[in-house]
């Protein structure tokens, strides 16, 4: 296991956009001991409801929603930008499921623990966060013919999780 200390949420000087629509980070949760890690490319962070928060957006269809349901708590997990390995461990979380396979071992990944929130040890920044609220979206929500037509077509609509920030790791 590697080494992580606390990061203070006060000292956060990334670039969300660079880092989740770019980089891509993995939602990753887990359920009576078993742990599941998906790619996102959508999120943000922020404060809601005067807490520190990161929200995450998961497909109707995916294996992580059902755990997420069923959950308390997950995590955004960022690779190393630099590792040449780093977009294809991506890729694979993103298109194999939970469902058919432990995907953490395949991709060489582990799982570790802190404050009772699973996170990838191989990670180089994790944000450990306590689930607040699940808000699907829907379409009669959408302001915009342009985002159902561009996004989705097939009726797989997205929950918004968002998630009060316990902490963040960084090492």
């Amino acid at each position: 296991m590697h080494t992580f200390q606390p990061y203070p949420v006060n000292m956060l000087e990334w670039n969300p956009w660079e880092k989740i629509s770019k980089e891509w980070f993995a939602i990753t949760t887990e359920l009576d001991g078993r742990p599941n890690a998906m790619t996102a490319g959508w999120g943000g962070i922020g404060v809601m409801w005067g807490k520190n928060v990161a929200m995450v957006f998961v497909r109707e269809s995916r294996y992580t929603k059902e755990i997420l349901d069923n959950s308390e708590t997950f995590s955004c997990c960022f690779l190393d930008p630099q590792d040449k390995g780093t977009k294809n461990t991506f890729k694979y979380l993103g298109m194999v499921s939970g469902r058919d396979e432990d995907k953490l071992p395949a991709a060489r990944l582990t799982i570790n623990h802190s404050m009772g929130v699973p996170f990838i040890d191989e990670a180089n920044f994790a944000i450990l966060c306590k689930k607040m609220a699940a808000i699907p979206i829907e379409p009669e929500h959408m302001l915009r013919d342009s985002i159902l037509d561009d996004w989705y077509k097939d009726g797989d609509y997205h929950t918004m999780y968002v998630g009060e920030i316990l902490d963040i790791l960084a090492r």
